[in-house]
């Protein structure tokens, strides 16, 4: 398994009906990955891009305070699975036993990758599968 280093792109709304799309972009290359995510995960995504302080811990923000005061720290996440037309991702914890990947899906842990400003890893053979390559014309 080879993992290429990501970029977010943007999060896009559908005018039809609303759906949130987070785009990752190859950061080497400009081949993209599209992502249907849900609206909270949009926002929570969003909000920290745009430096937005929320009144009270979100979520991920708690979470990211969990796994800091439990003694670990987040070294990446993994966009690892292409299954059913469904991703699934993977975040990496160091801990004092080592390393553990943890099951989530890529919208969780886009959004605690970009809280713990860690790297956004996708498989290779998942951007093969379902990269897209954008000519400059388009």
């Amino acid at each position: 398994m080879t993992d290429i280093e990501m970029t977010i792109d943007s999060i896009r709304v559908s005018l039809m009906n609303y759906q949130r799309t987070l785009i990752l972009k190859e950061k080497q290359a400009e081949r993209y990955l599209p992502m249907w995510i849900g609206p909270a995960e949009a926002d929570a995504i969003a909000i920290k891009l745009q430096g937005i302080q929320a009144p009270r811990p979100l979520t991920h923000d708690f979470v990211c305070t969990l796994v800091e005061t439990l003694g670990a720290s987040l070294k990446c996440v993994i966009i690892d699975k292409l299954e059913d037309d469904l991703f699934r991702a993977k975040v990496v914890l160091i801990t004092g036993k080592g390393e553990i990947g943890l099951d989530c899906r890529p919208s969780d842990a886009v959004a605690l990758a970009v809280r713990q400003n860690v790297p956004i890893l996708a498989d290779k053979d998942i951007l093969d599968r379902a990269g897209i390559a954008l000519h400059t014309d388009e």
